[in-house]
């Protein structure tokens, strides 16, 4: 069966997550939808890189699907997005790949981007997607606290307790806070992340923006693998999957 890789792109406020749930809608299964259209019926699954939460979203996840034939990967792209309407998930490209690839374990590097506004009004074009917190936020200080995080830690504190992992062991490949005006981004990179992992340091990050606790808190909290020491967990409105990376890149 020929298999597609699919760069995918979605707006996260209506769906329970990526991954398909039994009694609400998820983007897996509205993926699923429409190539079960393209394969004359038959079922598809539609394996992601990564199982984002609900709310979260996506400028370029990645998954992969196998159909009972081959199609041109321009016209499987057209296809699927004219089944996915009107649906807020959209296929930007698709091209044939071999039967080795695998969109989740193929992958080596993902990622993420959390947008925060901090203003005092309310956001009337980014509702549902970025994080207003009405007061200002030191990002420099922010900046320098994430720099602790970079590199192989035991990230407990920063991990969910549903998270199915078998490890709470991460290595964060690098994390930048930058301020572009009202907005702070926070953009980070790691092979792989735990359940929840980024919310729960930006959650955190925004402690140390806000002045409540010191730069150095991050480094401490990090070393005690304490889950009840983390900070707030930041809203999943903000978090946007960006880029996936794979060895032909």
């Amino acid at each position: 069966m020929p298999r597609y890789r699919l760069t995918v792109e979605y707006d996260g406020r209506p769906f329970s997550g990526w991954q398909r749930q039994a009694h609400a809608p998820s983007v897996q299964e509205t993926l699923e939808r429409a190539g079960a259209a393209l394969n004359g019926g038959e079922a598809v699954e539609v394996i992601g890189a990564g199982r984002t939460d609900a709310g979260v979203h996506a400028l370029a996840q990645v998954a992969h699907l196998d159909l009972v034939r081959e199609m041109r990967a321009d016209k499987l792209r057209d296809a699927m997005n004219a089944h996915l309407r009107p649906d807020p998930v959209a296929v930007l490209d698709a091209q044939a790949v071999g039967d080795d690839f695998h969109a989740r374990f193929s992958a080596t590097r993902r990622s993420y981007l959390y947008r925060i506004v901090a203003r005092r009004a309310d956001l009337t074009l980014d509702v549902g997607r970025a994080w207003r917190v009405p007061m200002k936020l030191n990002h420099e200080k922010m900046q320098e606290a994430a720099q602790a995080l970079v590199g192989k830690h035991d990230f407990s504190t920063f991990r969910d307790a549903q998270c199915q992992a078998d490890s709470p062991v991460k290595t964060l490949s690098e994390i930048e806070v930058i301020r572009l005006g009202s907005e702070i981004e926070v953009r980070c990179a790691a092979p792989s992340f735990l359940h929840r992992q980024v919310r729960s340091i930006v959650g955190s990050l925004v402690e140390v923006g806000r002045g409540r606790e010191p730069v150095r808190w991050m480094g401490e909290i990090l070393a005690a693998a304490d889950r009840s020491l983390c900070g707030p967990v930041a809203p999943a409105e903000g978090l946007y999957l960006t880029r996936v990376d794979y060895p032909d890149q």
